[in-house]
């Protein structure tokens, strides 16, 4: 089984270490990464190239998005037209800890696992799934085998940003349920840990000094998440407007026809002469009521001829039973045409009707389907946008009835059609920047106090359109989702990961070894290096702690769950590690064997 990358006319396996054996006497943990896309290289970073040894299996050319993974410095790269049993075992499968599987292609990554674990049935594999379902019944077949989704790690973030709320976190531990809250919305005693400060849009601290976080990590006390609550709301006020919102969007949907309008010069031409005619025509001694209903029938029905009536009389009957005559296949002929141009608009990707305070989502990938789905569970009213004809999320927005628009997001027009001028927030989550930002600057023109919540791959261009035009809310999947990958590709224990903003947390278990660093010191230790937090300590033997005091002794085998960003966690992981002779330092490339990727290290965000 093989994984077709660029040309299969050739068969060419470029490599700085043909025979991916020969470690020079390092003895750190090898992991092998296959792709090359921005996940893969946050991942890579992620893992720590300077603690481990990495091998990356790319194709030939470079990803036009993503930063060059060929950049980092201290990894091993191998150039391969495809991923089969030759190219992963001149990587040194049969060493490697682990193997990362980052293809944007389902299939394709289970092909690879399944040759893998022909290979080398031990080594662990983390394998990049759209498809979870599929991806957990390989697993139950292959073992040391962990399958994840980085479109459903970041789903929730943007969810969660275009309500306006922090994305919804919660997680089970040791017997409590902790979610992400705002400090505002929690009582003092429920806050286990603040997790950011985001006072300044522009500028996120994470893991700040416990008084200053505005974002904290809570006990649970049965009461929705904040994200859950803005929804609901949404839901009950557009549930109590869309009546009237209804009958007024057809009214003027049915006015600005040129069939409407005709049909309603009809109508009141109809009306008037009625009034007329009853007004002229003393002996009829009718209410209001009556003249209306009289003169409707006689305009649909005809009216009968009295020669004794008054020659204006009669020339008003005349002109009612002309306009009878046309206004019977004007209805007709409206009522079609606004069934015709409904079914039309359904099949082109065009709202039927303006709509209102909903969410407009642009990009149906990976993401912006789940997007849509979990906008869609909420009971928030959702209109998606894509330029491909049949882009992977078009059967669910059909499965779930949300309009998709198909056009160029970058198009005022487009975005016009889907009604932003009148939405609640555009989510732009398609994989290229350029147009994610020129929709969200179009966006923002045809509404100027939008929230736009964008999808940026470049992290100082993101940046530089949070502190230039005010678009605070962008976020990037590869950098949300690469620490959870790299952790599970490690065999961390893992607890969850809380997105904040452009930044993700890890809570997750460190043990403390015999011998290490940590072992016979107080708690205050672990939490020296700037972004850990302990949280809790589960003691050998004894029942677990929350917020344990800074004072209390660490002993072998003791378990500290924290909260840590990537940098802070290494630092925590070496600190509780048993100590271990110094590895040899490897050969530096030469002329000949250029074994390590040089280049200066890209930025950390993308």
């Amino acid at each position: 089984m093989v994984v077709p990358w660029r040309n299969r006319a050739r068969r060419a396996v470029e490599t700085r270490l043909r025979d991916g054996l020969r470690t020079n006497g390092d003895n750190r943990p090898h992991y092998i990464v296959c792709g090359h896309d921005a996940l893969a290289y946050h991942l890579v970073n992620a893992l720590g190239p300077a603690t481990v040894r990495v091998t990356v299996v790319v194709p030939p050319g470079r990803h036009p998005t993503a930063p060059d993974i060929t950049k980092i410095r201290g990894i091993r790269v191998l150039r391969a037209d495809r991923v089969d049993e030759s190219t992963l075992r001149a990587a040194g499968l049969e060493t490697a800890q682990g193997l990362a599987l980052m293809q944007q292609d389902d299939v394709g990554n289970i092909h690879v696992a399944l040759t893998a674990h022909e290979i080398a049935s031990r080594v662990r594999i983390v394998m990049r799934m759209f498809n979870t379902g599929l991806g957990y019944g390989v697993k139950r077949l292959l073992g040391d085998c962990e399958v994840l989704s980085d479109a459903a790690m970041a789903a929730p973030t943007f969810v969660a940003a275009a309500l306006g709320e922090v994305a919804p976190t919660n997680f089970h531990h040791y017997g409590r349920t902790l979610v992400v809250a705002r400090r505002a919305d929690v009582r003092p005693e429920q806050v286990v840990c603040g997790i950011a400060d985001t006072s300044d849009p522009a500028r996120h601290v994470m893991l700040p000094e416990p008084d200053r976080a505005d974002v904290v990590l809570a006990e649970a006390t049965g009461q929705q998440p904040a994200a859950e609550v803005m929804a609901n709301r949404i839901a009950r006020a557009r549930r109590f407007r869309r009546p009237w919102r209804g009958i007024g969007n057809a009214l003027r949907s049915f006015f600005s026809r040129k069939i409407g309008i005709a049909t309603a010069s009809v109508l009141a031409v109809a009306l008037a002469f009625g009034f007329l005619l009853y007004r002229a025509d003393g002996d009829a001694h009718l209410d209001p009521w009556q003249a209306v209903y009289t003169t409707l029938l006689t305009a649909l029905n005809g009216a009968d001829v009295e020669v004794e009536k008054g020659i204006v009389v009669q020339l008003m009957q005349i002109v009612l039973t002309v306009a009878g005559l046309a206004l019977v296949p004007l209805i007709t002929a409206a009522v079609v045409d606004a069934m015709v141009k409904a079914r039309l608009a359904l099949s082109a990707g065009r709202l039927a009707v303006p709509r209102e305070d909903h969410v407009v989502v642009v990009g149906l990938g990976n993401v912006g389907t789940r997007v849509i789905r979990q906008l869609h569970n909420l009971g928030v009213e959702v209109v998606a946008i894509d330029k491909v004809p049949s882009p992977r999320g078009a059967v669910v927005a059909k499965q779930l009835g949300i309009p998709l628009i198909i056009g160029d997001a970058a198009l005022e027009e487009t975005l016009v059609e889907a009604s932003v001028a009148t939405c609640r927030a555009l989510v732009v989550v398609s994989t290229d920047d350029v147009t994610n930002l020129q929709a969200a600057l179009n966006g923002r023109a045809l509404q100027p106090d939008l929230r736009v919540v964008l999808r940026l791959f470049d992290g100082d261009l993101a940046q530089r359109i949070r502190s230039t035009f005010g678009i605070f809310r962008s976020h990037s999947v590869s950098y949300l989702a690469a620490p959870e990958f790299a952790a599970v590709l490690r065999k961390r224990q893992v607890v969850a990961t809380i997105p904040v903003g452009r930044h993700a947390l890890l809570v997750t278990i460190v043990v403390v070894a015999k011998g290490s660093a940590l072992d016979g010191q107080p708690v205050r230790l672990a939490e020296q290096a700037r972004g850990v937090r302990v949280i809790a300590l589960l003691p050998t033997g004894l029942r677990p702690s929350w917020s344990p005091s800074p004072d209390t002794v660490l002993g072998p085998g003791d378990q500290l769950t924290v909260v840590a960003r990537r940098a802070g966690l290494s630092w925590l992981i070496k600190q509780a590690s048993p100590p271990v002779a110094t590895p040899a330092v490897p050969v530096q490339p030469g002329p000949e064997d250029p074994t390590i990727a040089d280049g200066t290290p890209a930025g950390t965000s993308d």
